[in-house]
């Protein structure tokens, strides 16, 4: 899927104290709550890439 800049939507269930969470630290870093997740899950998708655990299946 690289390159592929399509936004999907994803029905996503966390408690009410994650979200309380989440939303703060959102809130302190000028982003939306959707955008805070969306960084967060890039930074670590980008972590684990560069720890070489991770290698994405080209698309044929």
């Amino acid at each position: 899927m690289a390159g592929n800049s399509e936004k999907k939507q994803l029905l996503l269930r966390i408690s009410g104290k994650l979200y309380d969470d989440l939303a703060a630290w959102a809130e302190d870093d000028f982003r939306s709550v959707n955008g805070q997740i969306e960084y967060l899950l890039t930074q670590c998708v980008r972590e684990r890439q560069k720890s070489g655990r991770y290698t994405p299946k080209e698309e044929k």
